[in-house]
Protein backbone atom coordinates (compact mmCIF):
# COMPACT_ATOMS: atom_id res chain seq x y z
CA UNK A 1 0.00 0.00 0.00
CA UNK A 2 1.33 3.42 -1.00
CA UNK A 3 0.21 6.53 0.85
CA UNK A 4 1.21 9.73 -0.92
CA UNK A 5 -1.59 12.17 -0.03
CA UNK A 6 -2.41 12.64 3.65
CA UNK A 7 -5.32 14.76 4.87
CA UNK A 8 -5.40 15.99 8.45
CA UNK A 9 -8.84 16.81 9.81
CA UNK A 10 -8.61 19.26 12.68
CA UNK A 11 -6.43 22.38 12.60
CA UNK A 12 -5.73 22.74 16.29
CA UNK A 13 -2.25 22.37 17.74
CA UNK A 14 -2.11 18.58 17.31
CA UNK A 15 -3.60 18.50 13.83
CA UNK A 16 -1.27 21.25 12.64
CA UNK A 17 1.73 19.47 14.15
CA UNK A 18 0.79 16.19 12.45
CA UNK A 19 0.35 18.00 9.13
CA UNK A 20 3.89 19.34 9.49
CA UNK A 21 5.18 15.86 10.35
CA UNK A 22 3.53 14.42 7.23
CA UNK A 23 4.96 17.25 5.14
CA UNK A 24 8.48 16.57 6.47
CA UNK A 25 7.98 12.94 5.49
CA UNK A 26 7.56 14.07 1.88
CA UNK A 27 3.80 13.61 1.58
CA UNK A 28 1.27 15.83 -0.14
CA UNK A 29 -0.68 17.28 2.78
CA UNK A 30 -4.12 18.85 3.11
CA UNK A 31 -5.05 20.37 6.49
CA UNK A 32 -8.75 20.95 7.12
CA UNK A 33 -10.26 23.10 9.83
CA UNK A 34 -13.03 25.56 10.50
CA UNK A 35 -12.19 29.27 10.32
CA UNK A 36 -8.71 28.74 8.87
CA UNK A 37 -8.66 31.71 6.48
CA UNK A 38 -6.23 33.66 8.67
CA UNK A 39 -3.99 30.61 9.05
CA UNK A 40 -3.92 30.08 5.32
CA UNK A 41 -3.03 33.72 4.73
CA UNK A 42 -0.38 34.07 7.46
CA UNK A 43 0.99 30.51 7.12
CA UNK A 44 1.00 30.27 10.90
CA UNK A 45 -1.31 28.78 13.54
CA UNK A 46 -1.06 31.85 15.76
CA UNK A 47 -3.58 30.63 18.33
CA UNK A 48 -1.93 27.27 19.01
CA UNK A 49 1.60 27.19 17.59
CA UNK A 50 2.87 30.76 17.36
CA UNK A 51 6.20 31.14 15.61
CA UNK A 52 5.95 27.87 13.68
CA UNK A 53 5.71 28.59 9.96
CA UNK A 54 3.60 26.43 7.65
CA UNK A 55 5.14 25.66 4.23
CA UNK A 56 3.43 27.16 1.20
CA UNK A 57 2.97 23.68 -0.28
CA UNK A 58 0.92 22.54 2.74
CA UNK A 59 -2.68 23.08 1.65
CA UNK A 60 -5.02 24.62 4.24
CA UNK A 61 -8.77 24.44 3.58
CA UNK A 62 -12.17 24.81 5.21
CA UNK A 63 -13.86 22.64 2.57
CA UNK A 64 -14.34 19.10 3.86
CA UNK A 65 -14.62 17.82 0.30
CA UNK A 66 -10.94 18.62 -0.22
CA UNK A 67 -9.89 15.76 2.08
CA UNK A 68 -12.11 12.99 0.73
CA UNK A 69 -9.75 11.83 -2.01
CA UNK A 70 -6.69 11.53 0.24
CA UNK A 71 -4.92 8.17 0.54
CA UNK A 72 -5.22 8.39 4.34
CA UNK A 73 -6.94 10.73 6.78
CA UNK A 74 -5.61 11.68 10.21
CA UNK A 75 -8.57 12.57 12.41
CA UNK A 76 -7.10 15.02 14.93
CA UNK A 77 -10.20 16.63 16.42
CA UNK A 78 -10.93 16.36 20.19
CA UNK A 79 -12.35 13.02 21.30
CA UNK A 80 -15.79 14.42 22.07
CA UNK A 81 -16.22 15.69 18.50
CA UNK A 82 -14.97 12.60 16.64
CA UNK A 83 -18.46 11.21 15.98
CA UNK A 84 -19.73 14.51 14.58
CA UNK A 85 -16.74 15.15 12.35
CA UNK A 86 -16.44 11.56 11.13
CA UNK A 87 -20.02 11.69 9.88
CA UNK A 88 -18.98 14.47 7.47
CA UNK A 89 -16.49 12.07 5.84
CA UNK A 90 -19.10 9.56 4.73
CA UNK A 91 -18.17 10.04 1.05
CA UNK A 92 -14.68 8.55 1.44
CA UNK A 93 -13.76 5.51 -0.60
CA UNK A 94 -14.23 2.09 0.99
CA UNK A 95 -11.31 1.05 3.23
CA UNK A 96 -9.71 4.50 3.29
CA UNK A 97 -7.38 4.50 6.32
CA UNK A 98 -8.67 6.88 9.00
CA UNK A 99 -6.17 7.34 11.80
CA UNK A 100 -7.65 8.35 15.14
CA UNK A 101 -5.34 10.82 16.87
CA UNK A 102 -7.55 11.83 19.82
CA UNK A 103 -7.10 10.19 23.21
CA UNK A 104 -10.21 9.61 25.27
CA UNK A 105 -13.58 7.94 25.63
CA UNK A 106 -16.84 9.32 24.33
CA UNK A 107 -18.85 11.00 27.04
CA UNK A 108 -22.20 9.30 27.59
CA UNK A 109 -21.38 6.06 25.75
CA UNK A 110 -17.96 5.23 27.26
CA UNK A 111 -16.90 4.05 23.81
CA UNK A 112 -13.35 4.10 22.52
CA UNK A 113 -12.64 6.18 19.45
CA UNK A 114 -12.40 3.10 17.20
CA UNK A 115 -15.88 2.07 18.34
CA UNK A 116 -17.19 5.55 17.63
CA UNK A 117 -15.59 5.52 14.16
CA UNK A 118 -17.09 2.12 13.34
CA UNK A 119 -20.55 3.52 13.99
CA UNK A 120 -20.10 6.97 12.45
CA UNK A 121 -17.99 6.02 9.42
CA UNK A 122 -18.33 2.32 8.48
CA UNK A 123 -16.32 2.56 5.22
CA UNK A 124 -13.14 3.57 7.07
CA UNK A 125 -10.21 1.28 7.78
CA UNK A 126 -9.46 2.36 11.36
CA UNK A 127 -6.02 2.97 12.84
CA UNK A 128 -4.80 4.70 16.00
CA UNK A 129 -1.86 7.05 16.53
CA UNK A 130 -0.76 7.59 20.11
CA UNK A 131 2.34 7.96 22.25
CA UNK A 132 4.44 10.50 24.17
CA UNK A 133 4.20 13.56 21.95
CA UNK A 134 3.56 17.23 22.62
CA UNK A 135 2.25 19.14 19.63
CA UNK A 136 4.85 21.89 19.93
CA UNK A 137 7.70 19.35 19.86
CA UNK A 138 6.33 17.63 16.76
CA UNK A 139 5.62 20.96 15.06
CA UNK A 140 9.19 22.15 15.62
CA UNK A 141 10.67 18.92 14.32
CA UNK A 142 12.07 17.73 17.65
CA UNK A 143 12.74 13.97 17.89
CA UNK A 144 9.51 12.13 18.74
CA UNK A 145 8.47 8.46 18.73
CA UNK A 146 4.86 7.25 18.64
CA UNK A 147 2.83 4.10 18.01
CA UNK A 148 0.51 3.54 15.05
CA UNK A 149 -1.83 0.59 15.47
CA UNK A 150 -4.15 -1.12 13.00
CA UNK A 151 -5.71 -4.57 12.86
CA UNK A 152 -3.75 -5.22 9.66
CA UNK A 153 -0.02 -4.96 10.31
CA UNK A 154 0.52 -4.07 6.64
CA UNK A 155 -1.65 -0.99 7.06
CA UNK A 156 0.15 0.00 10.25
CA UNK A 157 3.50 -0.33 8.49
CA UNK A 158 2.28 1.63 5.45
CA UNK A 159 1.21 4.47 7.73
CA UNK A 160 4.55 4.35 9.54
CA UNK A 161 6.39 4.65 6.23
CA UNK A 162 4.10 7.50 5.16
CA UNK A 163 4.71 9.54 8.32
CA UNK A 164 8.21 8.53 9.38
CA UNK A 165 11.09 10.97 9.06
CA UNK A 166 14.34 11.93 10.78
CA UNK A 167 12.34 13.71 13.48
CA UNK A 168 9.20 11.56 13.72
CA UNK A 169 9.53 7.81 14.32
CA UNK A 170 6.34 5.70 14.35
CA UNK A 171 6.31 2.08 15.51
CA UNK A 172 3.74 -0.34 14.07
CA UNK A 173 1.38 -2.31 16.31
CA UNK A 174 -1.77 -4.42 15.92
CA UNK A 175 -3.07 -4.12 19.50
CA UNK A 176 -5.39 -1.16 18.89
CA UNK A 177 -7.22 -1.84 22.14
CA UNK A 178 -4.06 -1.49 24.21
CA UNK A 179 -2.99 1.67 22.41
CA UNK A 180 -6.39 3.28 22.93
CA UNK A 181 -6.59 2.32 26.60
CA UNK A 182 -3.14 3.72 27.29
CA UNK A 183 -3.95 6.97 25.53
CA UNK A 184 -7.31 7.47 27.23
CA UNK A 185 -6.59 6.51 30.82
CA UNK A 186 -3.19 8.14 31.19
CA UNK A 187 -5.05 11.46 30.93
CA UNK A 188 -6.87 10.73 34.19
CA UNK A 189 -3.61 9.87 35.89
CA UNK A 190 -2.01 13.04 34.53
CA UNK A 191 -4.70 15.03 36.34
CA UNK A 192 -3.75 13.17 39.52
CA UNK A 193 -0.07 13.99 38.98
CA UNK A 194 -0.95 17.63 38.39
CA UNK A 195 -2.97 17.77 41.59
CA UNK A 196 0.01 16.37 43.52
CA UNK A 197 2.33 18.99 42.03
CA UNK A 198 -0.12 21.85 42.50
CA UNK A 199 -0.76 20.85 46.12
CA UNK A 200 3.01 20.61 46.67
CA UNK A 201 2.83 17.07 48.03
CA UNK A 202 6.43 16.55 46.89
CA UNK A 203 8.49 14.63 44.34
CA UNK A 204 8.10 11.34 46.22
CA UNK A 205 4.33 11.54 45.93
CA UNK A 206 4.62 12.40 42.23
CA UNK A 207 6.71 9.28 41.59
CA UNK A 208 4.24 7.16 43.56
CA UNK A 209 1.30 8.44 41.52
CA UNK A 210 3.05 7.55 38.26
CA UNK A 211 4.06 4.07 39.43
CA UNK A 212 0.80 3.15 41.13
CA UNK A 213 -1.18 4.86 38.39
CA UNK A 214 0.51 2.70 35.80
CA UNK A 215 -0.40 -0.37 37.85
CA UNK A 216 -4.05 0.73 37.58
CA UNK A 217 -3.80 1.36 33.84
CA UNK A 218 -2.22 -2.03 33.28
CA UNK A 219 -4.82 -3.86 35.38
CA UNK A 220 -7.67 -2.22 33.51
CA UNK A 221 -6.07 -2.83 30.13
CA UNK A 222 -5.36 -6.49 30.74
CA UNK A 223 -8.90 -7.01 32.07
CA UNK A 224 -10.17 -5.93 28.66
CA UNK A 225 -7.69 -7.98 26.66
CA UNK A 226 -4.91 -5.47 26.00
CA UNK A 227 -1.39 -6.87 25.68
CA UNK A 228 0.99 -6.12 28.59
CA UNK A 229 3.80 -5.20 26.19
CA UNK A 230 1.60 -2.57 24.53
CA UNK A 231 0.72 -1.01 27.88
CA UNK A 232 4.41 -0.92 28.79
CA UNK A 233 5.33 0.70 25.49
CA UNK A 234 5.21 4.20 24.03
CA UNK A 235 1.42 4.52 24.01
CA UNK A 236 1.06 3.36 27.62
CA UNK A 237 3.93 3.89 30.03
CA UNK A 238 5.75 6.29 27.70
CA UNK A 239 2.78 8.61 27.31
CA UNK A 240 1.97 8.35 31.01
CA UNK A 241 5.45 9.51 32.04
CA UNK A 242 5.33 12.44 29.63
CA UNK A 243 1.90 13.73 30.57
CA UNK A 244 2.48 13.29 34.30
CA UNK A 245 5.58 15.45 34.33
CA UNK A 246 4.99 18.64 32.36
CA UNK A 247 2.61 21.61 32.37
CA UNK A 248 2.63 21.31 28.58
CA UNK A 249 0.11 18.52 29.19
CA UNK A 250 -3.41 19.99 29.35
CA UNK A 251 -4.41 17.27 31.81
CA UNK A 252 -1.43 17.86 34.10
CA UNK A 253 -2.04 21.63 33.89
CA UNK A 254 -5.69 21.13 34.79
CA UNK A 255 -4.77 19.00 37.79
CA UNK A 256 -2.11 21.51 38.82
CA UNK A 257 -4.70 24.29 38.73
CA UNK A 258 -7.03 22.22 40.92
CA UNK A 259 -4.25 21.40 43.35
CA UNK A 260 -3.16 25.01 43.70
CA UNK A 261 -6.70 26.30 44.12
CA UNK A 262 -7.00 27.91 40.69
CA UNK A 263 -9.56 26.98 38.04
CA UNK A 264 -9.29 25.76 34.48
CA UNK A 265 -12.14 24.85 32.10
CA UNK A 266 -12.56 21.03 32.07
CA UNK A 267 -13.02 21.09 28.29
CA UNK A 268 -9.28 21.66 27.95
CA UNK A 269 -8.52 18.30 29.56
CA UNK A 270 -9.83 15.05 28.05
CA UNK A 271 -9.11 13.32 31.37
CA UNK A 272 -11.88 15.32 33.05
CA UNK A 273 -14.44 13.64 30.79
CA UNK A 274 -12.72 10.24 30.99
CA UNK A 275 -12.35 10.03 34.80
CA UNK A 276 -15.96 9.11 35.67
CA UNK A 277 -16.11 6.75 32.68
CA UNK A 278 -12.91 5.02 33.83
CA UNK A 279 -14.21 4.74 37.38
CA UNK A 280 -17.51 3.20 36.27
CA UNK A 281 -15.78 0.80 33.86
CA UNK A 282 -13.34 -0.33 36.56
CA UNK A 283 -16.21 -1.00 38.94
CA UNK A 284 -18.06 -3.07 36.32
CA UNK A 285 -14.93 -5.13 35.63
CA UNK A 286 -14.06 -5.47 39.31
CA UNK A 287 -10.67 -3.81 38.79
CA UNK A 288 -9.35 -1.78 41.75
CA UNK A 289 -8.34 1.72 40.63
CA UNK A 290 -8.11 3.86 43.78
CA UNK A 291 -6.24 6.78 42.18
CA UNK A 292 -8.77 6.96 39.36
CA UNK A 293 -11.60 6.75 41.92
CA UNK A 294 -10.00 9.64 43.85
CA UNK A 295 -9.69 11.83 40.74
CA UNK A 296 -13.31 11.18 39.78
CA UNK A 297 -14.46 11.98 43.33
CA UNK A 298 -12.49 15.24 43.37
CA UNK A 299 -13.90 16.29 39.99
CA UNK A 300 -17.42 15.39 41.14
CA UNK A 301 -16.98 17.45 44.30
CA UNK A 302 -17.54 14.37 46.45
CA UNK A 303 -14.10 14.62 48.11
CA UNK A 304 -11.66 17.41 48.82
CA UNK A 305 -8.11 16.96 47.59
CA UNK A 306 -6.76 16.56 51.12
CA UNK A 307 -9.46 14.04 52.05
CA UNK A 308 -8.78 12.04 48.88
CA UNK A 309 -5.04 12.01 49.57
CA UNK A 310 -5.59 10.83 53.15
CA UNK A 311 -7.97 8.10 52.00
CA UNK A 312 -5.40 6.81 49.51
CA UNK A 313 -2.62 6.76 52.08
CA UNK A 314 -4.75 4.96 54.69
CA UNK A 315 -6.01 2.18 52.44
CA UNK A 316 -5.43 -1.34 53.86
CA UNK A 317 -1.81 -2.41 53.51
CA UNK A 318 -1.04 -5.15 50.98
CA UNK A 319 1.59 -6.62 48.69
CA UNK A 320 2.61 -4.21 45.92
CA UNK A 321 1.92 -6.79 43.21
CA UNK A 322 -1.70 -7.29 44.32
Amino acid sequence: MTIDHIAVVGAGAWGTALALAAHRAGRTVTLWGRNVADMAASRENVAHLPGVKLPASLRITDQIGDVLAADAILLATPAQTVREVAAHLEAIAEDTPVVLCAKGLERGTAKRMTEVLAEALPPAAPAVLSGPSFAVDVARGLPTAVTIAAMDLRLAMALCHALGSASFRPYAETDMLGVEIGGAFKNVLAIAAGIVAGREFGASASAAVIARGFAELRRLGEAQGALPETLMGLSGLGDLVLTCSSVQSRNFAYGHALGSGATLPPALAEGAATAPVARDLARRLGVPMPITEAVAAILDGALSIDAAAEALMLRPLKREAD
